[in-house]
């Protein structure tokens, strides 16, 4: 099965639910965010998470993890910026389904201290 190896910028408090996951699944969205956002390269998932995660949560993170490509291709891949600002934008009702199409586990890649 092709898949896609997508990247996501997390905070302490994601991460840490990430844990009790065991890095098996992506915890629900709260009720203000309506959509998950993956991003499709490491260089967008570090500038996120070292602008807005480090100074908003005293610290980020970046996750790897890859799903089934053809789950996948049913969500908009949406640009927000520059071109290497590109992202999934998966409904948050849609996030246990798409949970189920993680392939492998969700890895912790880089950490980025205050």
């Amino acid at each position: 099965m092709p898949t896609t190896m997508l990247y996501r910028p997390v905070g302490p408090a994601e991460l840490e639910l990430l844990r009790a996951n065991h890095f098996t699944a992506w915890p629900p969205r709260l009720p203000e965010q309506p959509y998950f956002y993956p991003v499709t390269n490491l260089e967008y998932a570090r500038e996120i998470t070292v602008k807005w995660n480090v100074p908003q949560f005293g610290g980020g993170f970046v996750t790897r993890f890859h799903v089934d490509s053809e789950y996948l291709s049913q969500f908009p891949l949406q640009t927000v910026g520059a071109q290497r600002h590109t992202e999934w934008w998966v409904p948050g009702e849609q996030l246990q389904e798409f949970n189920a199409h993680i392939v492998g586990a969700i890895e912790l890649i880089e950490s980025y201290p205050a």
